[in-house]
């Protein structure tokens, strides 16, 4: 989702040398990235724009006290949130399929039913917030300045309101049975302000759901995965510092897990009269993640290298290579490659990012169509859960080229 990506009004981060979850200062500044695109899924107009969009540096420090992980050269003041922004992973068979079982989920977890309002901070174009009111009957409202609303056909849309803005404290009034937030916490610097905001919304009414879904650190740190790395993402979380983060700021977590092959973070969580003690298995990762950061720089260089040597050998060879996923991932893998990667084209099956370009490198997204003319030998698979989908598309189109999924 890149995965979803989902908007709250910003805030100035309170200071590098203080952890934003938990206001420690022991903080360990482990991994860097200069001069990233501090945007990935800006659909740009031209290329002479994408290689001249902005820049900013990342320095991801994690707190030892706690677990979190933030970006401390993150300036929300770079933020562009607009109609302009293209993250949507709707267009994959794959992607849909999750959606509805999530959202089955969701139901059967809460007891989702007509007589219920729900609503989703961050809700993108709007897809899992449909279908979530589809599935139950009830009523919806949805956040979001990236929101199309002539994307939306649906028997269920005369009872979803969707307001194209950021989710702030103007809308505190706006009161939920069931409050949603899908991939949107990891573009929030203060996460503790934006915890404790929701908090204060939901007030005395101990019966509001809560379920947030976003990217598993844990996954990052183990394999290396410098790609799932970018400006917008200015904070990351494991199962513990999340946990962690929703029992300080006054909320009981009722389940802890994982989904979508390992890649989400799923929490799900009740109102409480004040911080909550742990008492889930899942939550007690803070040696372990401290282990996975130590030995994070080494993952990384190694990743690094060999996808570099195996972009020159391509070369070399004379091979054509071919990136699968326009997204956050291909953005964050060119700027860490950069002339070791040489796509001979970018593809993508969202048909909005048709003839847009990417930032930092210049690259055209392309109608995947154009492959059977490209004739790659190799397939670089930006998201490996698509494998099998994507093969199948190759496949129909009468190519069979190598793929590298990532």
């Amino acid at each position: 989702m890149a995965t979803p990506m989902k908007h709250v009004h910003p805030a100035p981060l309170a200071g590098v040398d203080q952890c934003q979850a938990c206001g420690g200062t022991a903080l360990d500044v482990f991994y860097t990235a200069r001069n990233v695109p501090v945007h990935s899924c800006l659909m740009l107009p031209t290329r002479e724009k994408a290689v001249a969009f902005p820049t900013g540096d990342i320095e991801l420090a994690f707190c030892k006290d706690c677990g979190f992980i933030g970006n401390t050269k993150f300036d929300v003041a770079m933020n562009r949130y607009s109609a302009d922004y293209e993250e949507t992973q709707g267009f994959s068979p794959r992607f849909r399929k999750f959606l509805g079982e999530l959202c089955d989920d969701q139901i059967k977890e809460h007891g989702l039913k007509a007589s219920m309002s729900l609503l989703e901070i961050g809700c993108g174009k709007g897809e899992y917030l449909v279908s979530l009111c589809e599935r139950s009957g009830a009523r919806g409202i949805g956040f979001d300045p990236s929101y199309h609303p002539e994307r939306t056909e649906s028997p269920a849309a005369s009872r979803i309101e969707f307001v194209r803005d950021l989710y702030g404290p103007k809308y505190a009034h706006v009161t939920a049975d069931y409050i949603s937030c899908r991939h949107t916490l990891e573009h929030i610097g203060p996460v503790h302000e934006f915890m404790t905001l929701i908090r204060r919304t939901i007030g005395n009414r101990k019966d509001v759901r809560v379920f947030f879904e976003l990217p598993d650190m844990e996954r990052v740190l183990e394999e290396g995965v410098f790609w799932d790395i970018y400006y917008e993402h200015c904070t990351y979380f494991t199962r513990g510092s999340l946990a962690r983060l929703f029992r300080a700021t006054g909320f009981d977590v009722t389940s802890l897990y994982k989904v979508y092959d390992g890649q989400y973070l799923v929490i799900n969580a009740v109102p409480a009269d004040g911080p909550t003690e742990a008492r889930l298995p899942e939550e007690d990762d803070l040696a372990h993640t401290t282990a996975l950061v130590d030995q994070f720089r080494d993952t990384v260089a190694k990743r690094i290298r060999e996808l570099s040597e195996s972009a020159r050998h391509w070369q070399k060879e004379g091979k054509k290579l071919a990136i699968w996923g326009s997204g956050s991932k291909c953005v964050a893998l060119l700027s860490a490659l950069g002339a070791n990667a040489a796509p001979a084209a970018i593809v993508d099956v969202n048909p909005h990012k048709y003839g847009k370009f990417l930032a930092g490198t210049g690259h055209e997204i392309r109608n995947p169509d154009v492959l059977a003319q490209i004739k790659p030998d190799v397939v670089m698979i930006m998201n490996s859960i698509y494998t099998d989908e994507i093969g199948a598309e190759l496949k129909r189109r009468g190519l069979s080229p190598e793929l590298v999924p990532l």
